[in-house]
């Protein structure tokens, strides 16, 4: 390789180089057992440091690995930028571990010596409280788009104890008779922005 007086490389050295590497991918395209290895070589702890990461299990990270390799086997013969393979292996162990984090969500582990019977009788869903508390989350950032005067209209006709109509018509300036219907303007709002959500 070509060094500059920095001792880096110079252009002419990243272009040898770029042609090394190309030529290394096309080898190893043709079945060159040594080109794979090479390319093993250089590349297996960019994957490795992907994984860790992403703070994948080590069994996680290990199968993130095989499955960035394979993935170049497959597809090695098809690399437009053969010489940008580190690239290459890099966007895809990246998309390898967000693969493995979205199954590991989707995975639940249980003993295999437990039974599931269902849930136990007059006791609530363990879920149903976490669904409750995310709806409440969902209809609180719909109410934070109204209007500043219809969300301080739904907080009074929701207080506890309720506050009286002639009340909300002091506090907002509103006839006592447009309440109702301001209230059902805002509601259907409400109905709209949570379909869309």
């Amino acid at each position: 390789m070509l060094t500059n007086a920095c001792g880096g490389l110079d252009a002419v050295g990243n272009d040898v180089a770029s042609l090394d590497m190309a030529r290394l991918v096309r080898r190893a395209a043709t079945g060159d057992k040594r080109a794979w290895e090479r390319l093993v070589d250089q590349y297996a702890r960019l994957i490795w440091s992907i994984t860790r990461e992403f703070k994948l299990l080590e069994s996680d990270a290990a199968d993130v690995a095989q499955t960035t390799w394979m993935r170049l086997i497959e597809h090695i013969d098809r690399i437009e930028h053969p010489e940008r393979v580190g690239s290459w292996l890099a966007a895809t162990a990246r998309n390898e571990c967000l693969r493995s984090l979205a199954a590991r969500k989707r995975l639940v582990l249980v003993h295999e010596d437990q039974s599931f019977d269902g849930p136990a009788e007059g006791e609530p869903a363990i879920d149903e409280g976490l669904l409750a508390a995310e709806r409440a989350e969902v209809v609180r950032e719909a109410v934070a788009h109204l209007p500043h005067r219809w969300q301080r209209l739904m907080e009074m006709l929701m207080a506890d104890p309720p506050v009286s109509y002639a009340e909300i018509s002091d506090e907002l300036g509103l006839p006592v008779g447009s309440i109702g219907p301001t209230r059902g303007r805002c509601l259907a709002r409400l109905r709209t922005l949570l379909e869309a959500s």
